[in-house]
């Protein structure tokens, strides 16, 4: 599944204040970091990047980000290209849910 066409996918829902009225921005700069979608007023980043690659290295700086960000109260959520295509409900529903928005 493309990256790409997933994130392109998973804007098309959160910009313009689309879900449950949170302004997301997209390839928002954090440090050295490019979050893919951040909603500022949360504190959320919402990324969409290829699993299952298991290799120690992939492990080691996913973990390094995930810290980085936490130690600024940034919370992250990461999705696969496939879950946002094939499941685009659920992902949405997740998202809101950590935004602190109520169930539709």
């Amino acid at each position: 599944m493309d990256t790409a066409a997933a994130q392109a996918h998973l804007w098309s829902f959160l910009r313009g204040r689309r879900l449950a009225g949170f302004r997301f921005r997209r390839r928002h700069p954090c440090g050295p970091h490019l979050l893919d979608f951040f909603c500022a007023s949360r504190r959320l980043a919402v990324e969409v990047e290829e699993g299952g690659d298991f290799h120690p290295d992939r492990q080691r700086i996913r973990r390094r980000r995930t810290e980085f960000l936490a130690a600024r109260g940034i919370a992250l959520l990461r999705f696969g290209p496939g879950q946002v295509i094939a499941h685009t409900d659920a992902v949405l529903a997740t998202i809101a849910f950590s935004l602190g928005a109520p169930p539709s």
